[in-house]
């Protein structure tokens, strides 16, 4: 009775285990182009993903676009060819350093520009806050009238 409660157990995790198990990357055929292409791919984003890089990604359009990296350096391109031709079929935008020109200025400088823009407005907004809780400014009949409650011997201390 005790054999069925410990193969029971053994089978549940078995399954549990099994589902951690990952899809084996297939071995590479030149380790040499493998290296290459984890180097150019790391550079590059997974426009699927977006946050991923292209080394990273399981995607499938990451493994067509490695499948033509592979194609690529085994036709003898250089690493800077391989990313010419990536960045004039699908724009800056697919590497991960984009280069500073004029179309990628936002791109580089816009997150400041919104950070600066944003602590102008902060400071504006205390400043004005702070100017409208100021104490007002009494006038003299004003301050006697206040004098007067403040000396009245009928209210409580």
């Amino acid at each position: 009775m005790m054999m069925k409660y410990w193969l029971a157990l053994l089978l549940a995790l078995q399954c549990a285990f099994s589902t951690y198990a990952g899809e084996a990357t297939p071995m590479a055929e030149d380790p040499v182009v493998e290296q290459r292409l984890i180097v150019i791919s790391e550079e590059l984003r997974c426009l699927v993903c977006q946050n991923e890089s292209l080394a990273g990604s399981r995607a499938d359009l990451a493994l067509d676009l490695r499948r033509e990296i592979r194609t690529l350096i085994k036709a003898g391109k250089t690493d800077a060819e391989i990313m010419d031709f990536m960045v004039n079929r699908y724009g800056d935008f697919v590497r991960y350093r984009p280069p500073v020109k004029p179309v990628t200025w936002m791109l580089w400088f816009g997150p400041f520009l919104l950070l600066i823009g944003a602590v102008v407005v902060l400071i504006r907004m205390v400043r004005a806050n702070q100017r409208s809780s100021a104490a007002p400014t009494l006038d003299p009949a004003q301050r006697e009238k206040a004098q007067s409650l403040l000396k009245d011997p009928e209210l409580p201390s």
